[in-house]
């Protein structure tokens, strides 16, 4: 890490972000290009700039900062609202949680931020996309069936919702196409072989390379699981408190689902996720007890051939990286 001599605490709102560290004090700039020219401006050698991870907002600035030499931290905002509650903080302000943010940084310090890939934000921008269309696409299906329902079957709604549904298919497919593209163009060994896993088709393998950039941010399997969530979570205390573990749910939500679906097939036709999924239930446990198991082996075998660069090798037992 370069060395850092000052923190600056900063919370992003969408007109205007604070700032707050002790020799600057408290300040506000405007969230454009102005402010964070006249920010830039405050900013010797050895700052670094520490702000929550906000959706968009802390974008421009957090690329704007990176481009112009400074140091930058996003940090996991549940992380620092955790933080203000042990320091039992009272007061919610921008002004205040800039403060906060600092303190956090001066107490725990932090990782330094890089930007992604270009083409690993398009393709994220792509998949929100893609996501919305299918919440379209389920709402229209909906109101079809509902009109077929009631007997409905050739009305000009009906015309309409059928022609909105081939549209968003239409566009789904060419969104979905223009991401497979742009993944093989720059990652192409590494999708080729994280599709060799039986078990894992290609929509999978490409939500998953974007979804974690290239799993270039991990350092064990462990960490992935755990940002994916489906990392068990044991729930006991004493001898009175003794409640079923369950996955911690955290993480994206649906790619969380396609590793599950993935392990409907890979159990029966991957080799070590068989043994795995036959172990457990062997054991008396529940069938999708040992599903969530072989959802988290296919994630230890995609990291394996991620970080070592070798093809899936189903007769290959003895990798020595850290699972």
């Amino acid at each position: 890490m370069d060395q850092v001599n000052e923190f600056l605490g900063i919370d992003i709102s969408k007109q205007t972000f604070d700032t707050y560290n002790e020799k600057l004090g408290s300040m506000q700039f405007s969230n454009n290009q102005d402010g964070f020219v006249a920010l830039l401006q405050l900013l010797d050698e050895g700052y670094c700039c520490v702000m929550e991870a906000t959706g968009a907002y802390h974008h421009r600035l957090a690329n704007f900062l990176f481009e112009a030499g400074i140091m930058v931290s996003v940090a996991n905002a549940l992380v620092i609202k955790r933080f203000g509650q042990m320091k039992l903080k009272k007061h919610k302000t921008d002004k205040a949680d800039a403060q906060l943010i600092y303190l956090f940084a001066e107490d725990q310090g932090v990782d330094l931020w890089e930007p992604k890939p270009t083409y690993i934000e398009e393709c994220r921008s792509m998949q929100t996309v893609v996501s919305l269309y299918i919440k379209q696409n389920t709402q229209l299906k909906n109101k079809l069936e509902f009109l077929q329902g009631i007997g409905e079957t050739k009305g000009a709604v009906v015309r309409f919702l059928k022609a909105q549904l081939k549209r968003l298919q239409v566009e789904i497919k060419k969104i979905e196409q223009v991401m497979q593209e742009k993944v093989k163009e720059h990652d192409q060994e590494l999708l080729t072989h994280i599709t060799n896993i039986p078990g894992i088709g290609i929509k999978t393998a490409i939500f998953l390379i974007i979804h974690t950039n290239g799993l270039r941010e991990f350092e064990n399997s462990r960490q992935l699981i755990s940002y994916l969530g489906l990392a068990p979570i044991e729930q006991s205390s004493g001898s009175s408190i003794r409640a079923v573990s369950r996955i911690s749910h955290a993480g994206n939500p649906k790619i969380r689902s396609m590793m599950l679906l993935c392990s409907f097939t890979a159990h029966k036709c991957n080799p070590q996720c068989a043994a795995l999924f036959n172990r457990i239930v062997a054991k008396g446990k529940s069938p999708k007890l040992a599903l969530i198991a072989v959802a988290n082996k296919l994630l230890k075998q995609v990291f394996a051939i991620a970080k070592s660069r070798m093809p899936y090798d189903s007769d290959y037992r003895s990798v020595k990286l850290s699972l």
